[in-house]
């Protein structure tokens, strides 16, 4: 196949793009800057443009948008992180059915932020959204896909959990106050905490690709979310370092600010319903067997 990434500098799509070429498929990654290669087009989501003859391939997979971590949230920040995701995937979805010969698939990311924070519920592809500034993004993130779904194109948008993966991410974060042994639960610990090892959120992504029978909203978290103490205890475990430094949730918010509430302190028990009733059997269905992937 031919393969259209978006985001293909990123941990997820340089990950992807990898994989698929050594399965065989070609790769084109769409690009700000200039290409270094017939294996590149150029697109400004900023401006609105974008070749048309990117989209002369057998699939895309949207990955690209301001990394919702990088930094505080300002106002300034925040429509940022908005506008990258939002603009960017409206314009990725007409340009994939503006041309003659369509893709197949249109594979465009979403994150589980869309469920907002949720306590203890079990939460599905079916399940409402939630509420808070993740939340509206990652509902009007999908809704930006809504061209190309009256088009009747298939259209799957994985939401994607906390990527679990060697040198980055989120866990690339943590490790620095955990191997000095200054890592501890954040808050109270009892809040949900869903992920996916890198690996699996790969195959997952081809899944989406391959399986025609595949649409809509797609939870790419693995089965085994755990507390945020939990997780600390196992990371522990994987560093063999010590976990009795907490960070209260005050301390969080005034360092985060509105970031603490949404990315630490909020409960996401999310379910990857879908994904199981189409038999999609993980590699790292447990937080022990993703951490020591994911620091090997």
């Amino acid at each position: 196949m031919r393969v259209l990434v978006t985001g293909s500098t990123g941990l997820v799509g340089r990950a992807l793009s990898i994989h698929l070429r050594e399965r065989g498929d070609e790769v084109l990654c769409l690009v700000r800057r200039s290409p270094a290669g017939a294996d590149e087009v150029q697109w400004d989501p900023t401006e609105g443009t974008c070749d048309a003859a990117a989209f002369d391939v057998d699939a895309v997979v949207h990955l690209a948008g301001e990394n919702i971590g990088a930094r505080r949230w300002s106002k300034g920040q925040m429509l940022k992180i908005r506008e990258s995701r939002v603009a960017g995937t409206r314009l990725i979805s007409e340009g994939a059915v503006r041309i003659t010969r369509r893709p197949k698939v249109l594979v465009s990311a979403s994150a589980i932020g869309f469920y907002g924070d949720r306590g203890d519920e079990e939460l599905r592809e079916d399940s409402a959204r939630g509420d808070g500034f993740l939340a509206d993004v990652c509902a009007d993130w999908e809704l930006a896909t809504d061209q190309a779904v009256r088009s009747g194109l298939r259209v799957v948008n994985p939401r994607i959990g906390m990527v679990l993966a060697e040198g980055g991410g989120a866990l690339e974060k943590m490790l620095l106050p955990f191997k000095l042994g200054l890592g501890g639960r954040i808050g109270s610990g009892r809040q949900w905490m869903s992920w996916i090892q890198l690996d699996d959120l790969v195959r997952v992504l081809c899944r989406a690709i391959d399986d025609e029978g595949m649409s809509g909203p797609v939870n790419a978290v693995a089965p085994g979310a755990v507390t945020n103490a939990d997780f600390t205890r196992a990371l522990g475990r994987a560093l063999r370092r010590p976990t009795v430094f907490p960070l209260p949730a005050f301390v969080a918010r005034a360092v985060m600010g509105k970031m603490a509430d949404e990315l630490l302190l909020a409960s996401t028990r999310v379910v990857p319903e879908k994904l199981t009733a189409a038999g999609f059997e993980f590699q790292h269905a447990g937080i022990d067997s993703a951490l020591a992937a994911s620091l090997a």
